[in-house]
């Protein structure tokens, strides 16, 4: 009777045993799975990091880039990533991005909290790809184009493609060649112009 004992208290140790080990991989499992990769550095300049899950890393050339990453550049530094395997992004000095979502051949969602970016989905048209910024929405329809901080104020440029610009309850819509300027967050998008190369030169040198 005494050994019965022993074995039914020793089955009831196990159970609970394997009852705690099922409820911390459970417990776990978010955080993994949150980890999905959805790209890699390409080319780093400078000092990057990345912050996921409350955890930083240093970035290196070939680092994956997971969803919901915060990609962050030091000053002085550039960041070149490819997503999905063929959208290129550029990261200026001083940039932070967070990749709230993307998928292959679909789009996504970048938050840009401050700095410059140059993004280039190599001719393909997407279903939707959106920036966020405190200055403005863009809308993405397959395109390379430019958007940061210039001569003082924030600015959007298309190179190839078609972007809308939404701000301040107003939406433009640039194509190749043109650009607007944004005074301050919240502000609507200004007059669509045609940039000079000047201007375009001093936007492509923030990201290249």
């Amino acid at each position: 009777m005494r050994r019965l004992g022993f074995l039914h208290a020793l089955d009831r140790r196990r159970a609970l045993q394997a009852i705690a080990a099922a409820a911390a991989y459970c417990v776990a499992l978010p955080a993994i799975s949150a980890e999905t990769a959805v790209g890699a550095v390409s080319e780093i300049t400078g000092y990057a990091f990345g912050e996921l899950n409350d955890k930083r890393r240093k970035l290196t050339r070939r680092s994956s880039i997971f969803l919901k990453d915060t990609l962050r550049t030091a000053a002085d530094s550039r960041l070149g990533a490819l997503l999905a395997r063929r959208t290129r992004l550029r990261l200026g000095a001083e940039t932070s991005v967070r990749i709230d979502r993307f998928i292959v051949d679909s789009g996504g969602e970048l938050v840009l909290d401050k700095g410059a970016l140059l993004i280039d989905t190599r001719g393909r048209l997407l279903k939707s790809l959106e920036v966020q910024s405190p200055f403005a929405l863009i809308a993405v329809r397959g395109t390379r184009f430019f958007a940061g901080p210039i001569d003082g104020i924030f600015g959007v440029f298309v190179v190839r493609g078609a972007v809308d610009v939404t701000g301040g309850g107003s939406t433009v819509r640039l194509n190749a060649g043109e650009g607007t300027d944004i005074a301050s967050p919240g502000a609507a998008p200004g007059p669509i112009k045609v940039w000079g190369k000047p201007k375009i030169a001093k936007a492509m040198a923030l990201v290249n």
